[in-house]
C-alpha cells in the first residue's frame, strides 16, 4: 500500500524521469551540442512511459544484466517480475563513436531533443532468441517480431532524462500515473480493476468489465493508443465509441476513461504481465486478462496469457488477475455468459469473427445488439465509410 491509500508502484515508488521546467530549457541548450541519435516513433513512446512512470522501477532503457535477466528468466537482474526489453536499438555504424559514460541527444524526426541518455553499455544482443523467448516465434510475420528484426544491432543502455513530452493527443484522456492515482482518490476508491484494450468495446468486453465492477470500487478503461498494426481501427474512432458507450451504458462514477501511450508489441502472454504491471503503476489493484490478451494471429493458446500468471511470485507482481473465459449472448440462456456459466451448445451463442464484423460494417450493415452496441456500430459504420471514401478520391 502506497502513501495515497492503493497499491503501491512497481518497486514500491514512482520513478518519473520528465526533469522540471528550469532544468528543461539548460538540458535542451546542452542537447544541441551532443552527439545526436535519431529515435522512431516506439522509442518516443517508450520515452513517455519513462517519463511519467509508467515504467516503474526503470531509470531509462536497460543495460545487458536487465535485457538478459527479462528475456531469459522474465524478471530485472534485482528480481523484480517483467517481461518485455525496454530497449534503445541503433546501428553499429552510429553506435561506434558513442563512448560509454558519455551523453547522447535523442532526437524525433524533426531533429528536436527529446531526452539525454546517459550511456552506460552499448552492446549486441541475438534478435532471434529475444523473439523465441519474448514472442515465442522467430517469424517475421509477428508484427512484434518484424519490428525486432528491423531495428539496429547495437543496443544502448543507460538512464535517461526526458525533456518534453510528445505531442499530447487525446490530451483529456492522457492522465499520467500520478494523476489517475489522484484521480482514484478523490472518488474514494482502493480497489481498481484495469482493463486494457486495442479494438473497441463489444458486449463481450462490456460483460467482463461489468462482472470485475461487482468487486471492487471502479473501473479504468484504459485503451492503448500507441503504436499498432496498420489494419488496427484508429485510436480516434476507438475513443468516440469509448465515449458513447460509457455515456450510455456504464455508470459514471464508477469508471475512468485514460489513454495508454505505450506502444504495441502482440507479445501474448508475456505482453499480459506487461500491461498489468504497467497498470499496477496507474493505481489499479486489479487487472482483467481475457481470452488472447494482446494475441495477434495464431501464435498464442487461447489462455496462455492466464497459465503465464502462475509462473510468477504474486506478492512480488502484486497486482491481482481476474481472469475471464470466451464470453458471447446465448440465445437460450438469454443474456451474456461464458463458457465457464453456460451449458448450452455453439448453436445458441452469437459469436462473429472479427472479419465477418468487418464485412458487415464495410457493407454498411448493423451487427446483430447481442454482439455490439447499436451506437459503436454507427460510429463504426461511418468511420468505414469515410475510410473508403478516402481510398476511392486517391
Amino acid at each position: 500500500m502506497s502513501e495515497d491509500g492503493l497499491i503501491a508502484p512497481h518497486g514500491g515508488e514512482l520513478v518519473i524521469n520528465l526533469v522540471d521546467e528550469s532544468e528543461s530549457q539548460e538540458l535542451s541548450e546542452r542537447a544541441r551540442r551532443l552527439p545526436q541519435l535519431p529515435v522512431g516513433t516506439r522509442e518516443l513512446a517508450d520515452l513517455e512511459m519513462l517519463a511519467v512512470g509508467a515504467y516503474s522501477p526503470l531509470r531509462g532503457f536497460m543495460t545487458r544484466a536487465d535485457y538478459e535477466s527479462v528475456v531469459a528468466e522474465m524478471h530485472l537482474s534485482n528480481g523484480l517480475p517483467w517481461t518485455i526489453p525496454i530497449t534503445l536499438a541503433t546501428d553499429p555504424e552510429r553506435a561506434a563513436p558513442l563512448k560509454e559514460g558519455s551523453e547522447v541527444a535523442l532526437v524525433d524526426e524533426r531533429g528536436l531533443p527529446q531526452a539525454i541518455l546517459t550511456l552506460e553499455e552499448k552492446y549486441r544482443y541475438d534478435k532471434q532468441r529475444e523473439a523465441q523467448r519474448v514472442y515465442r516465434t522467430d517469424d517475421e510475420a509477428h508484427p512484434g517480431v518484424k519490428a525486432l528484426y528491423q531495428q539496429g544491432d547495437v543496443l544502448l543502455g543507460g538512464r535517461v532524462r526526458i525533456l518534453t513530452l510528445p505531442e499530447q493527443t487525446f490530451a483529456a484522456y492522457r492522465y499520467t500515473p500520478q494523476q489517475a492515482r489522484r484521480l482514484f482518490q478523490e472518488r474514494g476508491w482502493r480497489r481498481v480493476v484495469g482493463f486494457q484494450t486495442r479494438n473497441p468495446v463489444h458486449r463481450a468486453h462490456e460483460y467482463i468489465q461489468k462482472c470485475a465492477l461487482e468487486i471492487v470500487d471502479g473501473l479504468y478503461l484504459h485503451p492503448l493508443v500507441g503504436v499498432t498494426k496498420d489494419d488496427d481501427i484508429p485510436a480516434a474512432v476507438r475513443m468516440r465509441c469509448y465515449e458513447v458507450l460509457l455515456e450510455h451504458y456504464y455508470p459514471a462514477d464508477r469508471v475512468i476513461l485514460g489513454v495508454l501511450p505505450a506502444a504495441m508489441r502482440y507479445a501474448g502472454p508475456r505482453e499480459a504481465i506487461f500491461h498489468a504491471i504497467l497498470r499496477k503503476n496507474y493505481g489499479c489493484s486489479h487487472f482483467i486478462v481475457g481470452r488472447d490478451h494482446a494475441g495477434v494471429g495464431n501464435y498464442y493458446g487461447t489462455y496462455d496469457a492466464h497459465h503465464i500468471f502462475a509462473e510468477f511470485d504474486a506478492k512480488l507482481l502484486g497486482i491481482t488477475p481476474l481472469f475471464f473465459d470466451h464470453t458471447f449472448y446465448c440465445r437460450a440462456c438469454e443474456g451474456m455468459a461464458s463458457t465457464k456459466t453456460c451449458p448450452h451448445d455453439s448453436s445458441q451463442h452469437v459469436i462473429l469473427s472479427g472479419t465477418k464484423v468487418r464485412q458487415m460494417l464495410r457493407a454498411g450493415q448493423m451487427p446483430p445488439h447481442e454482439f455490439t452496441r447499436p451506437e459503436v456500430a454507427r460510429i463504426l459504420i461511418e468511420a468505414m465509410r469515410e475510410r473508403s471514401e478516402e481510398g476511392a478520391s486517391r
